[in-house]
């Protein structure tokens, strides 16, 4: 299945697909994200992203200073009016991205070969010009990656996709691909997020 985004709504609908998981960027670099008319998109079963149990994740105090530092560096950015997001929000979002592709680690490194605290590829990093064994440099090329993708899209769970499964899989699709790693990552991270939020408004 694939979770298409229903901008009306703010919903997503499914709809079949049986391609295989990908993680990349399109030929030529990033790809130009292709809009799907509303009246193209089947109507099946809605559903939305729920909230999902994520065990708690302490970061060390200058591993928070740092996501911080580099969350503010951008909080003027136009990719969050584009989305939606308040500087509060953003730093909440930002944040918990990195909790849920690290749990705050500049050391890990995934299967794949992802790398530090934003998880980012070699290829990926090279293209922003950072060096993801750094700590501030890997937490920058992940900001701005996140911001590039929040302004492409417009929306935090498409970005999300796109984080995860690359840009192009987001564009193929038109919504949320059907890998179940993405759709995992999508609802966990918007689960650590709504936790933030609610934490920074109490």
């Amino acid at each position: 299945m694939v979770l298409v985004l229903n901008h009306a709504s703010g919903s997503f609908e499914r709809q079949r697909s049986t391609s295989s998981f990908a993680r990349h960027f399109g030929p030529g670099g990033v790809p130009l994200l292709s809009e799907v008319p509303e009246a193209d998109l089947p109507a099946e079963q809605v559903m939305h992203l729920a909230p999902v149990r994520t065990p708690r994740v302490i970061p060390r105090p200058e591993v928070l200073a740092a996501i911080d530092e580099v969350g503010m560096r951008y909080a003027g950015h136009p990719s969050l009016r584009a989305s939606g997001l308040t500087v509060t929000e953003w730093m909440s979002f930002f944040r918990a991205n990195i909790e849920i592709e690290s749990g705050y680690r500049q050391t890990a490194v995934s299967s794949v070969g992802a790398i530090g605290l934003g998880q980012l590829m070699p290829a990926t990093a090279a293209k922003l010009g950072v060096n993801p064994n750094d700590m501030h440099q890997n937490l920058d090329g992940s900001a701005r990656y996140m911001l590039m993708l929040l302004g492409r899209f417009g929306s935090k769970e498409l970005a999300l996709a796109g984080y995860n499964a690359g840009p192009g899989a987001v564009e193929k699709y038109g919504g949320i691909p059907p890998y179940p790693e993405t759709q995992g990552h999508v609802r966990k991270v918007m689960s650590v997020f709504q936790k933030l939020t609610l934490a920074t408004a109490e």
